[in-house]
């Protein structure tokens, strides 16, 4: 697929200079570690007080992510400025970039597609990339048209701020659905899929640079419990052909969108082996995160030479990799400290914390990753770990 270079092209950005960061959550803890490891200062915008990415950050700006004068801040401190989730509002990355000529990477643009279900879908059908069948319901006057035009069961999406399942219902039938939408219009607007049989599901982390240079990440596996990623297995069990399938499918929305910077692309695997598009994330991703450990180059470090302006770098093949999500579920009704050592004890294992304070059942407190050259001995052992970490 053709793309349109920039309009604008920045400088590289050296060592020394400062980055600022929309977002202080897990994904942005580990930019800042890349980046402040390359010699860069990083400012953090984000609300919560103990923002996991502030420990490392060399300022942390504690306001709303639209707040006047911490953007005025961030726009005339940072050289560049980037985002750690898909829900930073659009108009202040617009807003970074026009009114204080910071590189925002990726574009405002970008992430407005990516952070609503409706624009994504059809972002993707005019790319030409196939979607499962789905209808959107902007309105309640949508709903009869709507439930008529689908096959159940079916998934309500909210069209924004949902993820790790939050925001989504499983419904049978199209009563089932008339009653939810009915008595949740707070769901609306959203998108209705149609539930398909899988074989499994796939992601595509990527990194694209403002000249349109692209390197894939190793597809990932993902397995996927209650609506949250459990665990991710590196590379994916999958035919070459469908995983070339996926990283062509991958570049082609990024060449499309004019991305810069990392992205993921997730992809449902059907039983005939046919791809379709999930959705995207504008930003690193939780399937990347075997990448810190089971590379010459993780995901963090690629974002961090990407919003500067270089070439993303080549990363070798990885080892086999499985990585574990670390929930607060594993702390227990009573909020006891997990048994680490059943981690620690094994050289194979990376153990990996988020400095997260308050554990909650469904919230990403950290995770481990299991390597080795054996793939099916490591998915053995990293789900045996698993299930030790949550029987104590």
């Amino acid at each position: 697929m053709q793309h349109t270079p920039d309009a604008v092209q920045h400088s590289p950005i050296l060592p020394g200079a400062t980055l600022g960061l929309l977002g202080g959550g897990q994904l942005g803890r580990y930019f800042v570690i890349a980046a402040r490891t390359a010699g860069y200062e990083v400012w953090v915008l984000d609300p919560d007080p103990h923002a996991p990415a502030a420990h490392f950050a060399t300022r942390h700006l504690c306001a709303a992510y639209d707040d006047p004068e911490a953007l005025k801040e961030l726009g005339s401190y940072c050289a560049a400025v980037t985002t750690e989730f898909e829900n930073t509002p659009a108009s202040a990355m617009s807003q970074l970039a026009e009114e204080y000529g910071c590189a925002v990477r990726p574009s405002a643009q970008a992430v407005s597609i990516a952070q609503d279900r409706i624009r994504e879908k059809q972002f993707f059908t005019l790319c030409g990339l196939p979607v499962g069948p789905y209808v959107s319901i902007h309105s309640p006057a949508d709903i009869p048209a709507a439930l008529s035009a689908l096959s159940f069961p079916a998934i309500i999406k909210t069209a924004r701020f949902g993820y790790d399942g939050k925001g989504q219902v499983r419904v049978v039938n199209s009563e089932e659905a008339l009653k939810v939408l009915q008595h949740n219009l707070d769901l609306i607007p959203c998108v209705i899929e149609q539930q398909l049989d899988l074989a499994t599901e796939v992601s595509v982390v990527l990194g694209r640079s403002e000249s349109g240079a692209i390197q894939c990440f190793p597809v990932s596996e993902n397995q996927h419990k209650d609506g949250i990623l459990d665990y991710s297995i590196l590379p994916a069990r999958v035919d070459n052909e469908i995983a070339e399938q996926a990283r062509s499918m991958a570049m082609a929305v990024a060449h499309k969108l004019n991305y810069v910077g990392v992205m993921a692309v997730e992809f449902f695997v059907l039983q005939d082996g046919q791809l379709l598009l999930n959705e995207m994330a504008p930003r690193p991703h939780n399937s990347g995160h075997a990448t810190i450990d089971a590379g010459t180059c993780s995901q963090f470090e690629q974002q961090v030479r990407l919003v500067c302006g270089f070439a993303p770098e080549d990363p070798y093949p990885v080892p086999a990799a499985v990585m574990v999500n670390i929930l607060g579920d594993a702390w227990g009704t009573e909020g006891q400290t997990p048994v680490w050592d059943h981690l620690l004890k094994h050289p194979q294992v990376r153990l990996h914390l988020y400095g997260k304070r308050e554990p909650r059942k469904g919230r990403k407190m950290g995770h481990f990753t299991v390597l080795g050259g054996d793939q099916q001995q490591v998915i053995d052992t990293a789900l045996l770990l698993k299930n030790l970490l949550l029987a104590h």
